[in-house]
Parts: structure tokens; sequence; C-alpha cells
């Protein structure tokens, strides 16, 4: 603990070196009026390539960096997608082939003009790559060996040709993800490495075309982004947007007071209180498609056991955690699709209930169990697992909580690695087969398959015939027939996965008052910083 108070009095002071120091007199700091200064937990970025990341806070940042062929609308996301570096798109007859129009005059920030053949670069690489976040093209039958064929640029034209009909809008939907990130091909394949297509310049740089670059990144500090006056929407008012790591509410609240920072992300419900009503201080609450789960490793020999699996769902105490420690900022949601979403649920079938639990346990063989539950050095995530370890004492069950940062917490769980997780998991794309083609579906569950992409397979569960209800949900083109398919997957899975869904988030994000239009995304993409003003 002694550590970590160093580093937390380490980042206010690195913080408070950004500025000139302000007169004596002065009540406040300030930032400067064309920078933007936000704090936040950033330590689950692993990289910054679009191909490649897949925590929060690096979608944060590729929001800013890269244009889509399609996007959202940061000022009116009830619309949902609109054209972005393409203007227009055709789909052929058959319903397999959409052909995009390129916009004329995008430059990136290296002053390369964008192309067709840039997002053919772009969406190839990501199939080749084979990072974690390649699901989202691949489940359209892309692969390294096809793509030659099925992703073509043709002059200002690209077509993507699918292994069978979709709905448009789903494929337009996992366009809008960080995979759809147009890079720079001239210059990322200046720093191919040992034919990476620049993947290891690319987890540090930036080869965008949006409305920022990337100064610097410094894993668990910071990460700092210039504007590209040149963005075709207009060059952004806030000329400079620094994101502090700063672990603890109370910090965070101590900079947003003092003025030493714009925005702080990561208020508990205490601190929350405790600014509301100060001049020049406004919360914002913004439902977000965060959900925050709890899940069980089926290759465990306890965890594994249907009776073991319900009564954990019953030892969680949801609405003792809704209603103190996360106060306003999650609410209780027990199905894998956040609210707003086509086939979202509200059933919650599970309460707290030790009794239950006690004599499920007693029917599986189980009369005592130790386990090991990862979690993210997040407060609200601690609590959580604080909360667990004391409700599943009740049962019988000893819990041993491991902390680390969110990249050691998440490389252990991909690897499958930890007996029990806490943790979030926000969409991709707003569509629902974002979390369906996470949660359940898994069509390999072997070792070797390594598809760390897939929630069910980090956790080595087999979801049986969910993964084939799952692959027949994504192709119904009857959207009343789709939503129906969606809430039975999500009532099945309910009984039968190791994953307990607890709540989803509200975010409440401490900012200046000064600070306007700032938008984080809502349930279905990242923060925008572009048309942000004081």
């Amino acid at each position: 603990m002694k550590q970590l108070k160093n580093l937390m009095a380490g980042a206010v002071l690195g913080l408070a070196a950004v500025f000139t120091a302000a007169p004596a007199f002065q009540a406040l700091a300030e930032t400067p009026p064309d920078m933007l200064v936000i704090a936040n937990r950033i330590d689950d970025i692993t990289t910054l390539d679009p191909a490649e990341s897949f925590e929060f806070a690096g979608s944060d940042v590729i929001r800013n960096v890269y244009g889509r062929l399609v996007n959202f609308d940061p000022l009116d996301l009830e619309k949902g997608y609109e054209p972005d570096l393409a203007t227009s798109w055709e789909v052929s007859e058959d319903g397999r082939t959409i052909t995009f129009t390129m916009r004329d005059g995008v430059k990136f920030h290296s002053g390369n003009p964008v192309t067709a053949e840039d997002v053919e670069f772009s969406l190839r690489r990501v199939v080749s790559l084979a990072k974690t976040p390649s699901f989202i093209l691949t489940q359209f039958g892309f692969t390294p060996d096809n793509i030659k064929d099925t992703i073509v640029a043709e002059g200002n034209t690209l077509k993507i040709t699918t292994d069978k009909k979709y709905a448009t809008s789903f494929i337009l939907n996992c366009l809008t993800a960080t995979v759809g990130g147009v890079v720079d091909k001239k210059l990322v394949m200046e720093h191919d490495k040992n034919s990476d297509l620049g993947n290891e310049w690319l987890k540090t740089n930036s080869a965008g075309s949006g409305a920022y670059k990337v100064v610097s990144w410094k894993p668990s500090e910071s990460v700092t982004l210039d504007a590209n006056n040149d963005f075709y929407h207009g060059a952004p008012a806030m000329k400079r947007v620094i994101v502090r790591h700063i672990q603890e509410s109370a910090t965070q609240r101590l900079l947003l007071e003092k003025g030493d920072i714009d925005i702080a992300r990561n208020l508990n419900p205490e601190d929350v209180a405790g600014i509301a009503s100060e001049d020049g201080i406004t919360i914002d609450s913004e439902l977000r498609g965060r959900l925050m789960y709890v899940s069980l490793n089926q290759s465990h020999p306890v965890l594994s056991k249907p009776k073991v699996v319900e009564a954990i769902k019953y030892l969680i105490d949801y609405k003792g955690m809704q209603d103190s420690f996360l106060k306003g900022q999650y609410t209780i949601h027990q199905s894998f699709l956040p609210k707003t979403y086509l086939g979202a649920i509200e059933d919650t079938p599970y309460s707290f209930n030790v009794e239950k639990a006690k004599a499920l346990l007693k029917e599986a063989g189980v009369e005592s169990l130790e386990v090991e539950v990862g979690v993210r050095e997040a407060q609200e995530r601690i609590e959580i697992a604080q909360s667990l370890q004391n409700t599943f004492a009740q049962a019988g069950i000893k819990l041993n909580i491991s902390i680390g940062t969110g990249k050691q917490t998440l490389t252990r769980y991909r690897a499958r690695d930890l007996d029990v997780y806490v943790g979030a998991w926000g969409p991709d794309y707003p569509d629902p087969q974002t979390n369906a083609g996470t949660f359940a579906y898994n069509p390999d569950n072997s070792e070797e398959a390594k598809a760390t992409g897939l929630l069910a397979w980090r956790n080595a569960w087999n979801p049986g015939d969910l993964t084939a209800k799952t692959e027949a949900a994504v192709t119904e083109g009857d959207r009343d027939k789709r939503k129906k398919m969606y809430e039975d997957i999500q009532r099945e899975f309910q009984k039968t996965s190791p994953f307990a869904i607890m709540f989803q988030k509200i975010e409440q994000t401490g900012r200046r008052s000064n600070v306007k239009n700032l938008n984080l995304g809502g349930a279905i993409t990242a923060v925008a910083y572009w048309p942000v003003t004081k």
C-alpha cells in the first residue's frame, strides 16, 4: 500500500509539472484553454495498434486517431453509423458484396492521401495478423488465404465479399469497431519488421487520419495526443489531449477540485456526492454498454460442476453492492446484452441466498473449496471481489484475491490461468452479436484454438448448442425473429453458463463546467475528443 501511495503521489506531481505554477493568490489552477486533461485508469492498454487493441482505454485512443469506412457522430449517437472515410456504399443483389466509394481529399497525419488501397491493406492486415480482435472480421469468412479475392480495392472503391448473406447493418456496425481503423499503408510498411506488417511499431505509434495523432504513450502513466489540424471535419478546438493514469478516486477528485484536470472518469459514489454541489464542477451520468461479471474456469474440477456454478450465482449480493459502494454507478443486470441493444432482456433470476447456495453445494458433494480470483487494481473491482470473498465464505468457499494491473490480470485471464475472474466487458460494435459471439459462442474449446477474443474460450467453456444458435441468429434477416432468438439464447445462457453477469455501468464523470460537448460513447462506442470546446 505504501508503494501504491508513492506511485499516486508521483502521478500527482507529474501532472502538476505539466502546467506553469499558478500565482499564490489564485484560488484554482486552470488547464490551458486549448488543452483537455483527463484522469482515467489506463493501465489496461497493451498496444495502440487497431488490429490488436482490445481494451477499454486503448479503444478511447484509437477512436480519436483512426478514421473508419463508417463511424458514429459523437453528438448524435442515436442515428447510428454514418459515412466516414467512405461516402456511400452499394450492396449486391445476393447481399454478399458491399462496394464502398471513398471520400476524396482526406489525408493521413503523414500527408499521404487516404485511398481504397489503404483500406484494403488495413482490413487484410487484421485478418493476416490474427490478433485477439480479428474475429470481428473473420466471422464473415475472411481468411489469410482468401482476402486477395474478398477484400479488394478498385480505383476509389473497396469491395468486401462475405461467405454468405448477412444483414448489411451487422457488417457496417462491425466496421465501426477498433479493427475497422484505417492505417497509412506506406508509413506502416516503412516500419515492417520481419513481415509483422508494422505491428511492433504501431504498438506505440500511430498512422491514422483521425482528429488526433499519438505523441506518446507511457504505459500506466499517460497518453498524449496532438490535434490533426487537417482533420476533414475541421481542426479540433482542443489542440492537445493528455490522459493521465490516476488510479485512486480521491486523487482524481482533488485534481478536479484544484482545476489541474478537466475530467475525472473514475470517481467513486462517495467522491461524486462530495463534489456534486461544488461551483464549477458538473457530474454527468451516462449509461454505458459495459457489463461487470464473474466467470468460473471450467477446467477446474469443482467449478465445472453445474450445481457449484448455480450455487455461486446465489452467493453474490447483487443488491447490497448496487446500493452501497456501487450506488449510482452500476445497475443490476444479469444478461449479456446491455440495455438498449436489440434482444436485451431484463430478467434477474438470481439473488443473494446463502441457504439455497449451501443446498446446491451439498448436492454437488462439495463441503469446502478454496479458489483464486483475479481482479484488476481498480477500487470498485477490488470491492466487488472483497464482497464475494465475504459472501462465498458464508457457504464454505475460501476466495483468495489476486490483484494486478489491467495488463497483468488480462494476460492471465486470456491464458486460462485464473480459477475465477472479476472483470468488465464492453461491446465492440452496436449489434447483439458483439456479445453473443463471445459469451455464448465457442466452436473450438481446445487449448490449441487460442481463441482469446472469446470469453467462453477464456473460461474453457463449451456452450453446446448455444454456438449453433448464435450462428443462426447472426444470419437471420427478420428483425423480430432475430430479437427473439437472442432473447432465448440469453435465457438458456443464464441457466447453464459459468458467467454470473451482475451489473451494467452508469458512468459518472466529474467535469469542469467550462468543458462542453464531451461524449463518452454511450453504450455503443468510445469517447470522442474532437467536438470538445471550453
